[in-house]
C-alpha cells in the first residue's frame, strides 16, 4: 500500500507575491515561510519517508529541503508537479489584468478550470500531468510513504480526482500554506484524509487507521 503526503509549499515572499499572478514565476520563501518549512519537517520527523518529491519551483524546493534532510534524503524535482503556467499573465497584478484583458479576467474568475491561458496552460493540462506524476511515484514506491511538496492547484487536482469531484468544485478544497493532505491506496482504491491538516498546530495524526 502506498501512502502519499501532499504538501502545499510554505508562504513565499509577500512583497513578490501579493496581488500578483504567479504559477511558474519562481519565488523564494519569505522569513515566515522558511520557519514554517522547518516546523513542518519537525512535525513529520517520526514518519518514515521513502522519498520526498517536489515541484522544481524554489518555493517548493525550499519547503521540501528541511523535510528531506531530516530523513537523510534529497528532494526529487519533477516538472509535472509545478503549478499552473499562467503564460502571458505571469508576474502581472490582478488589477492590471482586469484593466487590460477584461474578457479573459472575467472568464478566469467565473470559470477558472475552463480557461487556457495565452502561451500557458489550462487546468486540464495541469490535472493530466499531476496525475501522471502520482502514477509514476506510486509505481516507483508501491509500499511505504512518500511526500510530495507542490502547489495548491496540483494538490486540488489530485484530491479531486481521487474523490470524483467535478472540475468546477475544486476550489471547495481549502489549501493552506504548509498544510498536509493524506492519500492511501488499498489496491487501486484511493482513500482520502485528513485534508489540509496543519500538522504543527495540534492537527490529527496523519493516519487513516486507528
Amino acid at each position: 500500500m502506498t501512502r502519499l503526503l501532499l504538501i502545499r509549499h510554505a508562504r513565499p515572499q509577500d512583497e513578490a507575491a501579493r496581488g500578483r499572478c504567479y504559477g511558474r514565476l519562481d519565488l523564494d520563501l519569505g522569513a515566515d515561510g522558511r520557519r514554517a518549512a522547518q516546523e513542518l519537517a519537525q512535525s513529520l520527523e517520526q514518519i518514515e519517508l521513502a522519498a520526498v518529491h517536489s515541484s522544481p519551483r524554489r518555493r517548493a524546493l525550499q519547503t521540501a529541503g528541511p523535510l528531506a534532510a531530516l530523513h537523510g534524503l534529497e528532494p526529487i524535482p519533477d516538472e509535472r508537479l509545478a503549478e499552473l503556467d499562467f503564460g502571458d499573465l505571469e508576474g502581472r497584478t490582478y488589477d492590471e489584468i482586469a484593466a487590460t484583458q477584461p474578457d479573459l479576467y472575467h472568464a478566469w474568475m467565473e470559470t477558472p478550470t475552463e480557461v487556457e491561458f495565452p502561451n500557458g496552460e489550462s487546468y486540464a493540462t495541469l490535472r493530466r500531468r499531476a496525475l501522471e506524476a502520482v502514477a509514476s511515484i506510486r509505481e516507483a514506491a508501491p509500499a511505504g510513504t512518500a511526500a510530495i511538496v507542490t502547489h495548491g492547484g496540483v494538490v486540488r487536482a489530485i484530491l479531486a480526482d481521487c474523490l470524483g469531484m467535478p472540475d468546477e468544485a475544486i476550489f471547495r478544497l481549502r489549501q493552506d500554506y504548509c498544510a498536509v493532505s493524506v492519500l492511501e491506496w488499498v489496491e487501486d482504491v484511493p482513500l482520502v484524509g485528513p485534508v489540509n491538516a496543519r500538522v504543527g498546530d495540534g492537527a490529527p495524526a496523519l493516519s487513516m487507521r486507528d
